[in-house]
């Protein structure tokens, strides 16, 4: 039985010029029924099909289902008027009312039952937005109105998604009763011996592959309550795992009378998170032999409880203790994932399992001993942008210490090859610091060669102005923002070192009366000679007084980059410790020993 869509909100009296607007497009033989307007078909099947109808009589909307042939033969209308008095005799909400039977004019028996509008399990099941608690519900009234017709000696013998449908309103339909039968009733039906029968002659086949069950595909004929009990487990196996329990295709078949399939949905697709006690619900449903299966009432009982929040306490405490168990045992063979992975469900299963708020809590918060490569490479990513951002403030820093020319020259030059130099080594540094902003992975030869350039520059500072005035402020200011390039971090004493000889070779060479001397001890008394630059009055305090300054603040913004990354990333573990107290049990213990430090 296909969809239904839903009826009009109208008068009755508009309902009945709707239906007779509707007759436009349909045949001669559907005009005929007396009493009906009938309208578009909706659903067709092998021998029979259902018709949007309007009953003139009583003005309201309903659906017809007929056969298709003319004058059909006198076992097809036994067994179409079979069905729907086996339909009638079962009074359900769940189970679409018959509300008359009869024969038309060209001989087609037919009955009337009420109209329906929603979509079916089969279409919700495509949907990946598919509310798991709303579809176990529907599955829990059709399990209920299995029950019944059971109860009442009914087998339905095709359940399967598409014969379920659910309503704009909360209400469930069983639909398609076209192969019920009355247990103990005899009925002409063939036996077939072999699954090799039913392939070859696909007519053969009560019920369809993939929900029916082994034993309805030989003795159909012979098939009861727990082959509908099967089907119904096929059904919740895809609500739960979100795919067949047998594969669609020639080997549905095969798996259905073998069992070579896992019927466990939890196994199947463990992703899902799939609650204990509806995953043995459903492997019980499945099970091979009809005798191990529940009841369609224990199996509705089963899913109301685990909707009502009735959980499988104990079960879900045991499925925790081996996730435990294989969570420890993947930590010490160092499959951190697998521990990751299953440590997690274990705390999920039971919240209140202190050993697997242990794994958890130190798998979360101790770092790995080996880092991954999508892990290695956010951090590259990480100190490519530290970098950059670095190199940009060396650039305004160096152009700083090119900028004091104006102040040189101002003072009074005595050697312009010294002055100059230290300006076009500055030049020369930004020039390099810009290429670094541009291509921050730099090899370690250019990060050496870029230290090189900062041990010229302190060493020509060193020969104007002196070792002792400004020049050690400098010398401690590019050792501490050149710490930020990781190939100097990784190597700080190689770094100290070339920035200290930068300062020393001169200082060195002045002891040795190689170069003039820019410093000398007299008495209790340190002078200092500056060997470029001409110092006189109040251009010399202004040259000293602004270079003391420049320095104060390059220090401070290197500083305060320094303290804020730092104060940063403090309170992002502190943010991140707040959420996992939140997320963690309340009374999470101390660190288990292979996890502490």
């Amino acid at each position: 039985m296909g969809h239904m869509t839903p009826a009009d909100s109208s008068e009755p009296d508009t309902l009945v010029g709707d239906a007779e607007a509707r007759v436009h497009g349909s045949d001669t033989q559907t005009r005929m029924l007396t009493g009906y307007a009938m309208g578009e078909v909706i659903g067709r099947g092998g021998v029979g099909e259902v018709v949007l109808a309007h009953d003139l009589r009583v003005g309201r909307d309903v659906a017809i289902k007929r056969l298709r042939a003319a004058h059909p033969s006198e076992e097809q209308a036994s067994r179409f008027l079979r069905e729907a008095r086996i339909q009638a005799r079962l009074e359900h909400p769940a189970i679409p009312p018959v509300h008359e039977v009869g024969v038309d004019d060209q001989g087609r028996p037919y009955f009337t039952m009420k109209r329906l509008a929603g979509v079916t399990l089969s279409e919700l099941l495509q949907q990946p937005s598919a509310n798991r608690q709303r579809l176990l519900r529907a599955f829990a009234d059709v399990c209920l109105a299995i029950e019944l017709a059971h109860s009442r000696g009914v087998v339905h013998r095709d359940l399967k998604p598409s014969n379920v449908m659910l309503g704009d309103f909360g209400d469930v339909y069983v639909l398609d009763w076209g192969l019920a039968r009355v247990v103990g009733e005899a009925v002409a039906e063939l036996v077939t011996g072999d699954i090799a029968d039913i392939e070859a002659e696909p007519s053969l086949l009560l019920g369809t592959p993939g929900y029916i069950a082994p034993e309805q595909l030989h003795k159909a004929a012979e098939a009861g309550r727990p082959a509908d009990v099967y089907s119904l487990g096929a059904i919740l196996f895809e609500i739960l795992a979100g795919e067949p329990v047998h594969a669609r295709g020639p080997n549905a078949l095969q798996t259905t009378v073998t069992g070579d399939v896992v019927t466990a949905p939890g196994k199947r697709r463990p992703e899902r998170a799939i609650p204990p006690e509806l995953d043995a619900l459903c492997t019980a449903m499945l099970a091979l032999e009809p005798g191990e299966r529940p009841t369609a009432r224990r199996a509705a009982e089963r899913v109301e409880a685990y909707l009502d929040g009735d959980r499988d306490v104990a079960r879900r405490r045991t499925m925790a203790v081996d996730l435990v168990w294989n969570a420890r045992a993947a930590l010490g063979e160092g499959r951190r994932a697998d521990a990751m992975h299953a440590s997690g469900r274990a705390l999920a299963l039971d919240p209140e399992s202190s050993e697997a708020a242990e794994l958890v809590t130190g798998l979360m918060l101790t770092p790995p001993d080996e880092i991954g490569p999508e892990v290695q490479a956010e951090l590259h990513d990480h100190d490519v942008a530290a970098v950059r951002s670095h190199a940009r403030t060396a650039i305004a820093a160096y152009l700083a210490l090119a900028s004091f020319l104006p102040f040189a020259m101002w003072n009074g030059v005595r050697r312009w090859d010294i002055v100059l130099c230290v300006f076009g080594v500055a030049l020369a540094m930004a020039t390099a610091a810009f290429r670094i902003s541009r291509k921050p992975d730099r090899s370690l030869a250019f990060m050496l060669a870029y230290c090189t350039g900062n041990l010229a520059l302190i060493a020509a500072m060193t020969r104007m102005a002196g070792p002792f005035v400004f020049v050690p402020g400098v010398a401690i200011i590019i050792v501490m923002s050149s710490m930020a390039y990781p190939q100097f971090l990784a190597r700080p004493v190689l770094l100290v070192a070339l920035v200290a000889l930068g300062y020393l070779i001169p200082v060195v060479l002045e002891l040795v009366h190689a170069l003039p001397g820019t410093f000398e001890v007299r008495g209790n008394e340190l002078v200092s000679h500056a060997g470029a630059l001409s110092l006189h009055g109040r251009p010399t305090l202004g040259l000293l007084v602004s270079s003391v300054v420049a320095m104060l603040g390059v220090a401070g913004v290197y500083a305060a980059r320094l303290y804020r990354l730092g104060r940063s990333a403090q309170h992002q573990l502190l943010v991140h410790a707040w959420h996992l107290r939140h997320f963690l049990p309340s009374k999470a213990p101390t660190l288990p020993s292979p996890l502490r430090a």
